[in-house]
């Protein structure tokens, strides 16, 4: 008994430390100084986690000005993380788009609109069917006007719903491009289940609230 009590004190120990030591891992992600993406060919780049990012990346792709979107992890501590591990949650990652847009056409502040437009912004650690960190919702900044913009958005909204919104705010640091195959997955997959049953109801909702930021039909 006493030897089952002192391996059940070993676990709890390690498993408090293995957690302090992630918590401290994260902790430092969240106060780094923020990294800018400087402008390549007039285009800059944003970065959001929102749940799975093939319904996020189909969304932004439907909005004006966007040039692509581009799916991969963000937001945590691990060096190139896969789908895989990041399915784990160990990662510290969130799955996240990186958003090459036209500032002329399309502003960071109507990013951020269309980010709050198109999920449910008082699910925690999730979207819809997808439950756990990895799913997250994070909003990156570069500078500090737009983290004025993000708080700001987000404490009106909080207000307008009543209620404690989820999105995370954290200082962009670096983006890790996804696999190959996660690129233009809603596109290229339009009949898989998920697609059918998840992503194209979110972004047909989407649609229908911001009808005026969508890229004209040809």
């Amino acid at each position: 008994m006493k030897k089952l009590l002192s391996t059940l004190v070993l676990i709890v120990l390690f498993s408090c430390q293995n957690n302090a030591q992630v918590n401290k891992k994260q902790q430092a992600v969240i106060d780094a100084e923020p990294i800018e993406a400087p402008l390549e060919n007039g285009k800059a780049r944003a970065y959001f986690a929102s749940g799975c990012f093939w319904c996020v990346e189909a969304i932004y792709e439907s909005v004006k000005g966007v040039e692509e979107s581009i799916s991969g992890y963000s937001g945590g501590y691990t060096e190139n993380p896969t789908y895989k591990l990041s399915n784990t949650g160990a990662t510290g990652h969130a799955e996240a788009v990186e958003i090459i847009y036209d500032p002329k056409i399309v502003s960071f502040a109507t990013l951020v609109d269309v980010y709050f437009a198109s999920q449910n912004p008082i699910q925690v650690n999730g979207q819809g069917p997808d439950k756990g960190s990895q799913y997250r919702s994070i909003i990156f900044f570069q500078n500090e006007t737009q983290k004025k913009i993000i708080e700001e958005k987000k404490a009106a909204l909080a207000k307008q719903l009543n209620a404690k919104i989820a999105a995370e705010v954290y200082p962009f640091q670096k983006f890790w491009v996804g696999e190959d195959y996660h690129q233009n997955y809603e596109r290229l997959h339009p009949n898989q289940g998920y697609i059918r049953s998840v992503s194209i109801p979110r972004l047909n909702r989407f649609k229908a609230k911001m009808p005026e930021v969508l890229k004209e039909k040809h």
